[in-house]
């Protein structure tokens, strides 16, 4: 069952009225917990959707590395669990954030173990945070993956940050260049053409003026279909990627672009070595590792490869071999965790890999920006100079007719 968000009032024993929001099942879930916390609740209403509207989980990942630092010091320091949850509920800012935090806690006090509590919001402690911290809870080190986590967090912070800067900027320097096309199509071209119909000179125009201003007048005639094409486009290709198939599509296309596909594979090995190291030397079995590492590959090639690494691994077979034949990781990679299952250092192998191509992460995305500029400028650059070009020739014709006579 989905769980939604209730609203609630309730009385403490000195009298006071206190007030909150709450993650639930049913309105009985909410009376269990807040009983629980020696409330006693007078109402509970079911969050309207109008004002529950949210565009993702309302927690940022810094909020989670924040939370993960602070309860590893906490729980070295000695302080319980629930101690430390009440603390950092009452700590944190974001209301959202700290509403979970609550529920998380009132749950452990309920009897639940701390990783069961953190999977009842698997939008904000994924897979991977509750296997984790149920690694650190069956090993009695929860204070140390704690630790790994935070850690684990900051990286993947930054490999967003990279990832967000390898593709943003060109995206943003492509919408600008059609908005300033169609600025020109639509408006500049028209005026010149005005221009040049006051001036008696709209039927003996160069032969490169003609085709731009064709252009103009195509693109005007044509634009509500193009629009409602360009929208036809945008539904059928968000419709088609919302499926298993359209995702393993495009997430090919990305990989095999020409510039960008390289960052992307150096960030998908990066993301995949970190949080396979973070899984094996935190106690995690390799076949359930493999299994949330595939989960959180965030790409549909990197993780059916990664299942298929897996399969061959439950029939007996080592990692490397599996790997080689999808041909999603590069060979050296390959051979490095060949290396690593031989020694046995397997999880200290795929730090190492891992902090390699963080690095080289940066500097392939630091080179394809320095790459991509020049081109896009020089494209927007040339458009820009070929239509003006085109708009002022006649008027050097006709000045050039002024001064012959």
């Amino acid at each position: 069952m989905e769980m939604a968000e209730f609203v609630w009032e309730a009385r403490a024993r000195t009298g006071e009225l206190r007030k909150g929001n709450m993650d639930a099942d049913d309105e009985a879930g909410v009376q269990t917990r807040l009983r629980a916390q020696q409330l006693m609740p007078t109402k509970i209403k079911k969050k309207s959707a109008v004002f529950s509207i949210q565009f993702g989980t309302g927690v940022d990942l810094k909020d989670i590395v924040t939370f993960t630092r602070l309860f590893a010091t906490m729980i070295d320091a000695g302080l319980p669990i629930v101690q430390c949850l009440d603390i950092l509920c009452n700590q944190t800012d974001n209301k959202r954030f700290a509403a979970i935090l609550k529920d998380v806690k009132a749950n452990v006090e309920q009897g639940a173990t701390f990783s069961d509590s953190l999977r009842r919001h698997p939008k904000v402690f994924d897979n991977l945070f509750a296997s984790l911290v149920q690694a650190g809870e069956v090993g009695g080190i929860l204070d140390t993956i704690l630790n790994r986590l935070a850690v684990y967090n900051e990286k993947s912070v930054k490999l967003r940050r990279q990832l967000r800067g390898a593709m943003v900027y060109p995206t943003a320097v492509l919408i600008i260049f059609t908005g300033v096309l169609g600025v020109l199509l639509g408006w500049v071209i028209p005026s010149f053409k005005n221009i040049f119909k006051d001036l008696g000179s709209a039927d003996d125009l160069p032969y490169l003026t003609q085709i731009v201003i064709a252009v103009s007048e195509t693109f005007i005639h044509y634009l509500p279909l193009v629009l409602v094409l360009v929208l036809g486009a945008g539904i059928g290709v968000r419709y088609f990627y919302s499926t298993r198939r359209g995702k393993k599509f495009f997430h090919t296309l990305l990989l095999k672009l020409p510039v960008v596909g390289p960052v992307l594979r150096k960030i998908a090995v990066a993301r995949f070595t970190r949080t396979l190291g973070t899984l094996l030397s935190s106690g995690v079995p390799i076949l359930d590792a493999l299994d949330i590492v595939a989960r959180t590959a965030g790409n549909v090639v990197v993780e059916e490869a990664i299942l298929y690494a897996r399969a061959k691994i439950s029939e007996g077979k080592n990692m490397a071999g599996p790997l080689l034949e999808t041909n999603v990781f590069p060979p050296m990679v390959v051979q490095m965790v060949g290396v690593g299952e031989q020694t046995g250092a397997l999880d200290n192998m795929l730090s190492k890999i891992a902090d390699f191509y963080e690095e080289e992460v940066d500097v392939a995305v630091a080179a394809m920006t320095s790459l991509i500029e020049p081109i896009m400028m020089v494209g927007i650059g040339g458009t820009v100079g070929v239509v003006l070009i085109a708009m002022y020739l006649p008027i050097f014709s006709i000045a050039g007719k002024i001064k012959a006579d």
